[in-house]
């Protein structure tokens, strides 16, 4: 399956488009990581593409995120290890945590996507050319700025052997490549 043939299928379940633009993102920090850690960018980009499939399902209860995403995505034939990742994405929707290298990937990776959309949203242009790497760190030190945006998860990263500064830059540069799909 490619990106295209995700998108459509995403759509299916996904209405808003802020989450649409978020699974966008959350391919392409992916796809960037598993180039930099030397594994497959395909199977990587199609996790972070359909992570949040049944977001839309669950929003009344965000402990059931993601269970609901491993039966829809059987049905669609994704395999095994994709639908690990994406499932334990939400670690509290199976009380435990895995230390997995693609696991840890999604969970750091998904997560950072919100917090350099939020800087973006907050320089003069809400452009994410405007941003700079620092900008990105500054409000990452931030707690209050971008709540939502864990910065536990992020920092995850380095669990993957990439430092805090490297994986904001890695991340941010593989947003700026899709900003006009993501309308920043």
């Amino acid at each position: 399956m490619d990106k295209n043939e995700a998108l459509d299928i995403l759509k299916k379940y996904i209405t808003n488009e802020n989450l649409i633009k978020h699974s966008l993102a959350s391919w392409a920090v992916m796809r960037s990581l598993a180039d930099k850690l030397g594994e497959d960018r395909e199977k990587w980009g199609l996790a972070g593409i359909l992570h949040d499939i049944d977001v839309e399902l669950t929003k009344e209860d965000p402990k059931e995120h993601t269970k609901k995403a491993v039966d829809i995505l059987k049905r669609l034939g994704i395999t095994d290890d994709i639908i690990e990742a994406i499932k334990m994405h939400n670690e509290e929707a199976w009380d435990t945590r895995s230390d997995e290298k693609f696991h840890i990937a999604l969970r750091c990776g998904e997560t950072v996507t919100g917090l350099i959309t939020a800087t973006a949203l907050i320089m003069p242009d809400k452009k994410l050319s405007g941003v700079k790497n620092e900008s990105v760190i500054k409000r990452f030190k931030d707690k209050r700025f971008a709540a939502g945006a864990r910065r536990e998860s992020i920092k995850e990263c380095e669990k993957l052997g990439i430092s805090l500064n490297d994986f904001l830059s890695l991340s941010l540069s593989a947003m700026k490549e899709i900003s006009d799909e993501l309308g920043l």
